[in-house]
């Protein structure tokens, strides 16, 4: 194209040469009306290759990038309140789990000493009933012993009076004054 641009801008030269010597507006100013509207042609042409060559596809790509950037930004913006509602549901689970431990130690606590309560009932009422059969067998050891003391006392009253009247009494005095003998040794005791 440069080659013909040339070759017609040496006619337009020899025509411009003609038309200023027969003048107009145009070749006043030494401008060439044919090659003014050529240089008008061409500079259109070199634009519109210019626009549907690069300036069309790169701006299509320019707004891809930016609708892809905005796509990732919403994405971010999409992860960052998931994030907060995960952690603000892991403090509430972590929140709730406090409470039911602290509710699991209060009844612990209160189970623990309930059942405190329930054992030393229980030891009282043990001791309660080992007391009560001591004092059974006391008191039967303490009536055994008072009936062997009663019989030996007896055996040993008529012993004595056997020796101080120095013959056996009869067997009805003889328990008389047994009778009396441990009445009075009851009493004393």
């Amino acid at each position: 194209m440069f080659l013909i641009d040339i070759a017609y801008a040496s006619e337009s030269a020899e025509a411009a040469a003609e038309t200023a010597s027969g003048g107009g507006v145009l070749a006043s100013l030494g401008i060439d009306p044919v090659l003014l509207i050529f240089q008008l042609i061409n500079f259109a042409v070199v634009a519109a290759i210019l626009w549907f060559l690069i300036l069309k596809p790169l701006t299509k790509k320019m707004a891809e990038r930016q609708n892809m950037i905005d796509d990732s930004l919403q994405n971010v913006k999409k992860i960052e309140d998931n994030l907060a509602r995960s952690e603000q549901k892991y403090q509430e689970r972590i929140d709730q789990a406090k409470v039911e431990a602290s509710k699991i130690l209060e009844k612990t606590n209160q189970e623990a000493v309930e059942l405190g309560d329930n054992l030393k009932k229980k030891a009282k009422k043990e001791i309660e009933l080992l007391v009560d059969q001591a004092k059974r067998n006391i008191k039967i050891e303490h009536d055994e012993m008072a009936a062997q003391i009663r019989a030996s006392a007896a055996e040993l009253v008529v012993a004595a009076v056997e020796k101080v009247l120095g013959e056996k009494l009869k067997e009805s005095d003889d328990k008389k004054v047994i009778s009396h003998a441990l009445k009075d040794l009851g009493e004393k005791l």
